[in-house]
């Protein structure tokens, strides 16, 4: 059924004028439990949102069983009852009326379309057969669980079920989204994850390539820190954003640096180099807390190594790093004076900075910065996130078949020569799968993610998902990757499901939100956290072993009972059962404030200090470099330490040698494609109204989608207006964008915060499926976007690709 916007405005305007006349919604919409009531019943339930992972609190108004309105909870400290317009919409999420109403099973060829609604105990057996018949032929290894937003408990219970199962090959979504800051973190602080950032009072933000107004996390309360950045203190904030295009963010900043594609670390490096050489740095905490500063002698081996002082003064002074960035070498000292002065100060960097070929160097330089003015776990610096004290799991039951699967090496590769640091490389499978990997993979589960939409070069997993005999995927819409399963399993929306949600690292004390049922479920739908528990049972032994909870809610309240037991926080009770009745009814458990100094908990290294010189990946590559030498010589040949160090080198694409790989430095940007035949770097970037790609199925935020373009319903490419003029090309025409992997037609848009050889396409459109709103708006740009990497980490290059731009 194809849907008009004029055709949906007329819609909605009549349904909003039934609904004042009747206040009830007509039955030809979503079916509903329970008939009508004589006397409106009214009530406020205390939820959290998911159109992201923000993990802002909300509280739903219910009125006769119908959700009608969302606020946020303003006890919940993230958002404190406010919400951003993605929060807003989640009624039309719960109501589409294209979801799904219950199991499917495939009954034509791979995305013919063609299913039969199948019951519940139907899907499980299917699904429990087949994976008792790979396990039974001691295959269980070559299952696939593909996850994305795991939010509270649902990360850990899909890697329990994998290691009781007996496969090594949970691969999240991550090296598709930022892990390029995580593994910086990693390898300067030895803290694989994101980190907060005490806004509220620092004097000075520069933000690399972060879209910390329209697409950081979590949105709301970085829409509430700008406002106190900026009006709600005495001293104001100074922003200065470093970024490849004028972004809302650049606009509301102090200050907009357009920088080069893929050259935020080198800007790094030569601020740093003005810090250093004008002694404006930290003396205190750089001889207290930071390993690597100055050259330093390596007690094994008696040699003299390079210290990052000397690599900046040496290989990074402003004039060369203006010719690398662009950006005045007037302006890079200025800035590093600024910075250095104004304290306390933030460097922080996100996806623009990040998802690059050269990304975690980039990252590991940005906060370097912070490591140098004193920033690193200090009031208005760089904070570590705590947890909640949840019980601990208990071990995994294994039988030999899961010690014996979960001992093969994973599928994508993850950990060897190949991607040294990654914990997964999601965007690497569809090569696994067409050969490349170490075996094949026979069945995949698909949670929360849709790599047939996700993924750069998009058309690999096409291809790849057709060579795999099993699909499962638990979404409640026929997105892309459930339109070429064999079994969706569909899972509830958010607000009919219970699941936890503990906070993206942010405030840095420990927060979860419990997210519960607001209603009761429109569908024959089951929240896939019940099923997973249910396909362990099904299946039997040590796998059901591993599983000694009744449902979903009995985990919850398991885990649960380790924060009670704590008697700390916002919610002390007595009892247990106390504790939990009064989560359910303020929807939000913290305990408040973080506590600074706690150098353990900050600074996990080997040296136990902030590593300008990063002795965990010195560890790494030369582990690496060992076992190349052990497996050449269990073939009888011949291979040194140092040989087998520059092939991993050579196979990482690096272009550094000796110390300066473990410094931050600038390696130089990869791109695909000839300039001279492709003359435009394409910049994809995130919108507010971007769900992750599930925004699309959203009236409302498509009505909102393109503020600064006045978009709204279909995509875009924003070009600088001389570079159009050059090229015949008017605002508003249709134009061809083609890379080396082919072209997409999309609107021009002429737009002066462009530069002159970038254009710019968001993502969050150019959907093949996923419902009458989404399904065949706009154009998807992972199409034409090629498949380059941050090998060191695994992590996907998205601004590597060259493109040219036409009248169509």
């Amino acid at each position: 059924m194809a849907m008009t916007r004029r055709a949906f405005l007329k819609a909605s305007s009549a349904t909003g004028a039934a609904l004042l006349v009747s206040g009830r919604p007509g039955r030809e919409g979503a079916q509903e439990r329970g008939g009508p009531s004589d006397a409106a019943e009214e009530r406020w339930v205390p939820s959290v949102c998911l159109q992201c992972p923000g993990g802002c609190g909300i509280r739903v108004r219910v009125v006769e069983e119908r959700a009608v309105k969302i606020e946020g909870n303003p006890r919940h400290p993230i958002n404190e009852g406010v919400l951003c317009p993605k929060g807003q919409i989640g009624l039309q999420v719960l109501y589409d009326p294209d979801r799904l109403k219950g199991p499917l099973l495939r009954v034509g060829p791979r995305g013919a379309g063609r299913w039969r609604q199948i019951g519940w105990d139907e899907a499980l057996d299917t699904v429990v057969g087949r994976l008792k018949e790979l396990r039974a032929r001691g295959e269980s290894h070559t299952l696939v669980f593909m996850s994305g937003r795991n939010r509270g408990q649902m990360g850990d219970l899909i890697d329990r079920f994998c290691r009781a199962y007996g496969t090594p090959n949970h691969v999240g979504h991550s090296s598709i989204c930022a892990d390029g800051s995580a593994l910086a973190h990693y390898l300067t602080q030895g803290i694989k994850s994101y980190l907060g950032y005490d806004w509220d009072r620092t004097n000075y933000l520069l933000c690399f390539g972060g879209g910390f107004i329209e697409a950081w996390r979590p949105t709301t309360r970085l829409l509430r820190a700008y406002g106190h950045m900026r009006r709600g203190r005495p001293i104001r904030a100074k922003i200065v954003q470093v970024d490849t295009r004028f972004s809302v963010t650049a606009a509301k900043a102090d200050e907009w640096i357009p920088v080069r594609p893929g050259t935020d670390g080198a800007l790094a490096l030569g601020i740093a180099h003005v810090i250093v050489q004008e002694g404006l740095y930290d003396e205190t905490f750089v001889a207290g807390h930071t390993f690597g500063f100055e050259d330093w002698t390596d007690e094994k081996t008696g040699e003299r190594r390079l210290g990052f002082k000397t690599l900046v003064l040496r290989d990074y002074p402003p004039a060369k790093v203006s010719e690398i960035t662009g950006v005045p070498a007037d302006t890079i000292v200025r800035v590093a004076r600024e910075f250095a002065t104004t304290r306390p100060a933030i460097a922080a960097g996100e996806r623009g900075a990040s998802m690059q070929s050269n990304g975690i160097y980039n990252r590991m330089a940005i906060h370097a910065l912070n490591a140098l003015v004193g920033s690193v776990d200090a009031p208005g610096g760089i904070i570590v996130q705590r947890g909640p004290s949840f019980t601990p799991w208990p071990d995994v039951v294994q039988d030999d078949l899961a010690r014996a699967g979960t001992a093969k090496p994973r599928v994508d590769l993850a950990g060897t020569a190949r991607y040294p640091l990654a914990g997964k490389v999601y965007q690497g499978l569809p090569e696994s799968i067409l050969g490349e990997g170490p075996y094949p993979v026979k069945a995949l589960f698909a949670y929360y993610t849709n790599p047939l939409f996700s993924t750069p070069d998009v058309g690999r997993f096409y291809r790849a998902i057709e060579k795999v005999p099993f699909v499962v995927t638990f979404s409640p819409f026929l997105d892309e990757t459930s339109q070429h399963a064999d079994l969706i399993l569909p899972d509830h929306t958010y607000l009919e499901r219970w699941h936890d949600d503990v906070i993206y690292p942010s405030l840095g004390y420990p927060v979860v939100g419990l997210r519960q049922p607001v209603v009761q479920p429109l569908y024959d739908t089951r929240n896939t956290g019940d099923v997973l528990i249910e396909i362990a049972k099904g299946i039997g032994g040590s796998v059901a072993r591993s599983f000694p909870w009744r449902d979903f809610v009995d985990l919850l309240q398991f885990r649960f009972r380790g924060v009670w037991e704590a008697q700390q926080g916002t919610i002390v009770s007595p009892t247990f059962e106390g504790f939990w009745e009064r989560l359910t009814e303020e929807g939000v458990w913290a305990a408040p404030p973080y506590r600074f100094g706690e150098w353990e908990a900050v600074l996990k290294t080997p040296t136990k200090k902030f590593e300008f010189y990063s002795t965990a990946l010195q560890h790494k590559l030369h582990d690496l470099a060992e076992k190349e030498v052990e497996k050449a010589a269990a073939q009888g040949k011949a291979l040194t330490q140092e040989r087998a160090l520059e092939g991993i080198l050579r196979g990482l694409r690096l272009g550094a040698r000796g110390d300066e790989v473990y410094l931050p430095h600038y390696e130089p940007f990869r791109t695909a494609g000839d300039p001279k035949e492709f003359p435009f770097h394409l910049n994809t970037y995130k919108l507010m109204t971007h769900a992750e790609g599930r925004g699309a199925n959203v009236p409302w935020l498509q009505e909102i989608l393109g503020v600064h373009t006045n978009m709204k319903w279909e995509g875009w490419v924003e070009i600088n207006p001389r570079t159009a003029e050059k090229l015949g090309i008017a605002d508003g025409d249709p134009v061809w964008v083609e890379s080396p992997l082919g072209k997409l037609q999309t609107r021009a848009r002429l737009y002066p915060g462009a530069q002159p050889d970038v254009v710019n396409m968001p993502f969050e459109l150019g959907h093949q499926a996923y419902g009458r709103w989404a399904k065949g708006r706009g154009a998807n740009p992972n199409w034409i976007l090629a498949n380059e990497y941050d090998y060191l980490g695994g992590t996907a290059g998205f601004f590597s690709t060259r493109v040219k731009v036409y009248r169509a």
